[in-house]
């Protein structure tokens, strides 16, 4: 599912379900060494899809430990992400000189949890939402909606290493695809980025999000 919402540029890997824990580099392991039993397989079933989606991008699996803010560590010239909900673990990667960054965020298809909407979304979202789902009331837009913005801070992060809040970013939804117009914007060297663009589906029974900038 997750490749059909990257560029071609891109490699992504999936395990569905809930799959037995993962076999482990070390150093890999030694992260989670206290970790408890539903932590170790969310942990091992992440790392096993970025071992395979960077064998698919022709680099050799490595060691994949956390990095600042928990984000994952990459091979050097590899950007990428992991994700992670009961029932789905996914990854991304493409090498750095082909897109700046990408994240994804896989999630339940399902309403958020009473008083969660208001929390991660602007008062413009909301009425956005209640349009959408005036339309297509099958979908849970406010799920969505976490979604992308989970998606969109996953690939603001390893540009700009800076904290990007839930308001920060203002999200418009069409068929298949969001837009996010940001209140501070990326900066990267010879750049400053506005807005990012993203893709998304809802099918059985998860949404799936992914934002790739070029």
């Amino acid at each position: 599912m997750i490749e059909e919402l990257l560029p071609a540029t891109a490699a992504g890997a999936e395990l569905f379900g809930d799959p037995v824990r993962a076999r482990l580099f070390p150093e890999e392991e030694a992260q989670i060494a206290h970790a408890v039993d539903k932590r170790r397989r969310e942990f091992s079933g992440g790392r096993w899809c970025a071992h395979r989606a960077l064998e698919r991008l022709g680099v050799p699996p490595e060691p994949i430990e956390r990095g600042e803010r928990g984000a994952p560590r990459w091979p050097a010239g590899v950007v990428g992400t992991i994700t992670h909900c009961a029932g789905y673990r996914g990854a991304a990667v493409a090498r750095s000189d082909e897109l700046t960054s990408v994240g994804i965020d896989a999630e339940p298809h399902s309403a958020l949890p009473a008083g969660v909407l208001d929390v991660v979304s602007l008062e413009a979202e909301r009425a956005h939402l209640r349009e959408l789902a005036a339309r297509e009331p099958a979908t849970h837009w406010d799920r969505l909606l976490f979604s992308a913005k989970e998606s969109i801070y996953k690939a603001w992060f390893p540009i700009t290493g800076e904290w990007l809040g839930f308001e920060d970013a203002e999200l418009t939804f069409s068929p298949g695809e969001f837009t996010a117009e940001l209140a501070k914007p990326a900066r990267s060297p010879g750049r400053e980025l506005h807005s990012f663009t993203g893709r998304w589906l809802a099918r059985d029974g998860l949404v799936l999000t992914a934002v790739a900038v070029a």
